[in-house]
């Protein structure tokens, strides 16, 4: 259970009943984990099982109503929803379709619009066959998009979620600080990462869903491979990217360190890293566009050298490891105040690419880092 008070909920709610009264939805429909925690607090991680479906519904007025099987009922009874119906799950007949058709035709009128999320980083958590089912049992109500109305709300944190981040990067921030005493040459990368693993939730992470990196001579060729069993040797570069938990809320970050004296040119590139992730920085402040820090970056990584073509250099963060927006040229949303972003610049060096990662809350005046800033001389380990 995250530790939000009943009114932190009560007022999520009511910022979406406006927005759905203004695009003239008589209620949404949510099925994925995010979008059901951010108008419940119900945090479980049962969702790794495929299994069963789960269902939320945010009708016009009044309070949420929790469609969802049996097993979660005494959870959900401990946040404060209040009306919470159950079926026996998984039921290879009727997995809780009609329970679901009945909830949205009682609480909505006849033709209503109901509105599902269905932009990018979304999905629908329930078989093809269910949802069809479910449209075809609801009479002439509608399952629509939800015009964007959950992605808006999502962007801009409160209070209380940016703290729960600034934990999470409190915590990551620890366990870097300690990776000397597990990284050296001759360790193994694999068991780095393990180790890694075992730093972050000694310092205080609930888990640690998300570690990605790489070590190799000047640089590494990719980020998301799962680590090999290869000692560290002498010029290597080690990097490490995570994404631990602390109640709820992501941090999303790396670190580079060099095995021995680094080379001219991944010092070189280090530097150019962090005066990319600064210039965007700098920029970060409401009124500026998630294309303006690409461009920023984008402008210092290209001046003399080669982008890594990882497709942005950013992006979102909160419950979800990844959140809009996207830092990148067709990207045009505005900073709000609130907003929590990653800036992550890359850039080639010598057939291998260096990448570094900040966390970054985007205030009324100026931008706060919730990662510790570093500066551009690349650490030896």
């Amino acid at each position: 259970m995250t530790g939000f008070t009943p009114e932190e909920f009560a007022a999520r709610v009511a910022r979406a009943q406006h927005r759905m009264e203004a695009k003239g939805l008589s209620a949404l429909l949510l099925t994925t984990e995010p979008e059901l925690r951010y108008f419940t607090g119900y945090l479980t991680r049962f969702w790794e099982s495929p299994t069963r479906p789960w269902f939320l519904i945010v009708p016009a007025t009044g309070k949420p109503v929790a469609v969802i099987p049996s097993i979660g009922a005494a959870l959900m009874a401990q946040t404060w929803i209040d009306d919470i119906r159950t079926w026996s799950a998984p039921d290879l007949e009727d997995d809780g379709v009609t329970l679901l058709a009945d909830t949205l035709t009682e609480l909505t009128p006849d033709g209503a619009e109901i509105g599902c999320p269905d932009g990018h980083e979304t999905h629908v958590r329930m078989p093809l066959a269910d949802l069809r089912r479910l449209q075809s049992g609801i009479g002439a109500r509608h399952i629509s998009g939800d015009h964007g109305i959950l992605r808006a709300l999502r962007m801009v944190k409160s209070d209380a979620e940016v703290a729960r981040i600034r934990t999470a990067c409190q915590i990551a921030a620890r366990a870097f600080a300690r990776v000397p005493e597990i990284a050296s040459a001759g360790v193994a990368i694999d068991q780095v990462f393990r180790q890694f693993q075992m730093l972050c939730l000694e310092e205080g992470a609930d888990w640690v869903p998300y570690l990605a990196g790489g070590a190799e001579q000047g640089g590494y060729t990719d980020v998301i491979s799962p680590a090999k069993p290869t000692p560290l040797v002498a010029g290597d570069v080690l990097m490490l990217d995570t994404g631990l938990v602390r109640d709820g809320y992501f941090c999303d970050y790396d670190r580079n360190w060099s095995v021995g004296p680094a080379s001219a040119a991944v010092r070189d590139a280090h530097a150019r890293l962090i005066e990319a992730s600064d210039a965007a920085f700098d920029q970060a402040r409401p009124g500026a566009t998630a294309s303006q820090l690409f461009h920023a970056m984008n402008t210092i990584l290209t001046d003399g050298g080669v982008g890594t073509d990882a497709g942005r250099l950013g992006h979102g963060l909160g419950m979800s490891l990844t959140e809009w927006p996207s830092l990148i040229p067709g990207d045009h949303t505005e900073l709000q105040a609130g907003m929590v972003l990653t800036l992550e610049p890359g850039v080639a060096v010598n057939g291998k690419i260096l990448v570094h990662e900040e966390n970054i809350l985007i205030t009324e005046g100026a931008p706060e880092f919730l990662s510790p800033r570093i500066g551009p001389e690349i650490p030896e380990l």
